[in-house]
């Protein structure tokens, strides 16, 4: 059967930054490879979306191992963008996921400079992605190595760097790892963001009660899974009430139930990270369930979800 009937007559679709979405599911960046490397799991046209790992200007190694710890409810992670450089990407890896693939892909755009933001975006420029995602995580190597997206200031610095040449809709990819992450969403909408996606992992740490050392090389480092999910709902829901820009959740997404309560905070569509890594069909599954879990709740589309909880 095609597509369960076109998953039942676009009930499942959404919008994203001008762009008509099948469904509202994307494999977060980092935890689906370049995505043609899923395929030998199932057919990714059944994707709302695919965003590609972060990618810099340069080759990167990332961090020295060990970088991944376990934890109750999640994961750490200190990958540190491990990934092939922009040129590569833009030549080999996205031809490749386009032989398998024909839906919309979101560019991850990462730097330590605002110049390497601009130079990786106009590299992308010309390429067949269809979304810009620029994660302001990470750190500024001019200031010290402060994250990028820690102040207004420099978020609406990095935002409209990039806005001013980027020729593709921009999402801008907020750290929660802040007090007031409502101004930063709203600076970076003022700045020309076509939309956000919350959020980007907590900042966490786990120690070997043997040794009292780190068990992560670089100490402390990016916390994912579902024990962070309330803290993204609780974002999503209050960006939601100060922006008009869509948001993309992200944060301990896991199963149709989930997608359903981050939509109804405010979200157009999610993205789901770490459960790929536990489960590679999890993004089919939910999205094989979601129209049964609508018909159960009374919803009569995805549409209907979103921001219903929003006064």
């Amino acid at each position: 059967m095609e597509d369960k009937k076109e998953r039942d007559k676009g009930i499942l679709n959404t919008s994203l930054a001008g762009l008509t979405l099948k469904n509202p599911i994307i494999p977060a960046s980092g935890t689906f490879g370049f995505g043609y490397e899923m395929v030998r799991f199932y057919d990714l046209n059944c994707l709302g979306g695919i965003a590609l790992k972060g990618t810099t200007k340069e080759a990167r190694f990332g961090n020295e191992l060990p970088r991944i710890a376990e934890c109750t409810s999640g994961m750490l992670n200190a990958i540190g963008l491990q990934n092939p450089g922009v040129e590569e990407v833009v030549s080999s890896e996205i031809s490749k996921l386009k032989e398998c693939y024909s839906g919309p892909i979101i560019a991850n755009i990462s730097g330590f400079s605002v110049a390497e933001y601009v130079a990786v975006t106009e590299r992308f420029n010309e390429s067949e992605v269809d979304i810009l995602e620029v994660n302001i995580s990470c750190p500024n190597v001019k200031d010290g190595g402060m994250v990028f997206g820690t102040t207004v200031a420099s978020a609406t610095e990095v935002t409209k760097a990039v806005r001013a040449v980027a020729k593709k809709p921009l999402l801008i990819k907020l750290t929660p790892n802040v007090t007031d992450i409502v101004s930063i969403a709203k600076a970076c909408q003022d700045a020309g963001a076509d939309g956000l996606t919350l959020i980007n992992t907590l900042l966490g740490m786990r120690i070997e009660p043997k040794t009292g050392k780190p068990i992560v090389s670089i100490g402390a480092a990016g916390f994912s899974g579902p024990a962070i999910k309330p803290v993204a709902i609780r974002i999503v829901y209050q960006v939601a009430r100060q922006v008009t820009i869509p948001i993309v959740g992200v944060g301990g997404i896991a199963s149709s139930d989930d997608v359903i309560e981050m939509l109804s905070a405010g979200a157009v569509a999610v993205q789901i990270g770490t459960a790929n890594l536990i489960n590679p069909y999890i993004c089919k599954e939910i999205i094989e369930e979601l129209p049964a879990k609508l018909k159960e709740y009374e919803i009569s589309n995805i549409l209907s979800c979103i921001g219903r909880s929003i006064d």
